[in-house]
């Protein structure tokens, strides 16, 4: 096989740390909706907002995985966690205030349909997450890294 194919992605630590963090936090979310309703809702898997912040989870195992693999101080980690940063910052800020807008002019608009004829379509509120979602989510994507990245390298020691 062609050592540049572009199926080596699938075989690579940086692939696969970001994926399970994302997997682990939006399957954690699953789990919390079903306790909470006890229904199984599949829509969790591709929803935004909501414990952990799946955001969070897969730039920080991404960011985990690269410092890992190629150590802390390289160039490309400095990118990882500047990109992790950002993301984190905009899931706990920027989203979070189009999520109050939203909320917002969804009242605005519950009361304009009590008061006269008014469409019921209603924005998304959910769309960006509190702190605690955000550091959560960078702790699932911490240490789903450091296991994605552990267990080869254990299993090559065996």
């Amino acid at each position: 096989m062609e050592t540049n194919s572009f199926w080596n992605i699938f075989t690579s630590v940086c692939f696969w740390a970001p994926f399970c963090s994302w997997m682990v936090a939006q399957l954690t979310k699953m789990a919390i909706a079903f306790m909470r309703t006890r229904k199984l809702d599949f829509r969790c898997l591709v929803s935004t907002g909501g414990m952990p912040s799946a955001h969070s989870a897969m730039v920080c195992g991404l960011c985990t995985a690269i410092g890992l693999t190629t150590g802390f101080g390289e160039p490309v980690f400095m990118v990882a966690l500047a990109f992790s940063l950002i993301t984190m910052f905009d899931a706990a800020t920027v989203r979070q205030a189009a999520g109050e807008q939203a909320r917002l002019l969804n009242e605005i608009i519950e009361e304009i349909r009590l008061t006269h004829h008014f469409p019921e379509r209603k924005l998304k509120e959910l769309l960006g997450h509190t702190r605690l979602e955000v550091f959560l989510g960078m702790i699932v994507g911490i240490l789903v890294g450091i296991v994605v990245v552990s267990v080869p390298a254990y299993l090559a020691l065996k």
